[in-house]
């Protein structure tokens, strides 16, 4: 229990740490890696129309709060973790796994397999790094028994509310029923608008068998 305890405040610390990293990364354009031209990168305010910007920061303060309480645990502080907590630890982690499995199973395939590009500077740890680390900690290292069933629904809430940011988004610059990939950076409606009505339950569905597996594999192995 302690070693999984020590291991988690760890893993958390590290999370955060990337997160903060990561987001400077980004914001400020700083690039340690080169031979590609990265995709779905910008600068600035701009960086926050992404949806992996926005789950990996909401996982990185949650990642902070978690550690916190963690290490209050440990000291003997507190008895116990919230139910609270280890949904929004949950939600969290479904959040960036959301990221990594569209990187790797929408984005690099619609590019013609150019894996480098997705995984550059800041992203080699917004659509990597930082995903695998939370999933290995929220599966692994963070044993509970608090999370019910019926929790695995609350994983759906940041998709649901980003997906009504980017639909808006699509609707307000839609010209003869097409937007510009400049709009639909995800590539989402490029063969029209009313793919929507297909791509937004398959997105439901894939985010919601995250936070049922992500749940389920919590449960078993600890």
């Amino acid at each position: 229990m302690k070693r999984n305890l020590k291991t988690s405040i760890i893993l958390n610390g590290i999370i955060f740490l990337l997160v903060i990293l990561a987001t400077i990364i980004m914001f400020t354009g700083f690039k340690f890696m080169h031979g590609a031209e990265p995709i779905l990168e910008t600068t600035k305010l701009g960086m926050f129309k992404f949806f992996t910007v926005d789950s990996n920061i909401l996982m990185g303060v949650v990642s902070l709060v978690f550690m916190i309480c963690e290490i209050k645990l440990l000291n003997g502080n507190i008895k116990l973790i919230s139910t609270r907590l280890y949904i929004l630890k949950l939600m969290s982690t479904v959040a960036v796994s959301l990221t990594f499995f569209a990187v790797f199973g929408y984005f690099v395939p619609i590019t013609n397999w150019k894996v480098l590009p997705m995984i550059m500077n800041s992203n080699l740890f917004f659509h990597l790094i930082i995903p695998i680390l939370s999933m290995i900690t929220f599966m692994f290292f963070e044993k509970t028994n608090k999370l019910k069933f019926k929790y695995t629904f609350i994983g759906l809430i940041p998709t649901f509310i980003y997906g009504i940011y980017y639909l808006i988004n699509v609707l307000i610059h839609m010209e003869n029923f097409k937007v510009s990939p400049t709009y639909d950076f995800y590539r989402f409606v490029q063969n029209g608008v009313w793919t929507s009505v297909i791509v937004i339950p398959i997105i439901f569905i894939i985010t919601y068998a995250i936070s049922f597996i992500l749940w389920r594999l919590n449960r078993k192995i600890n």
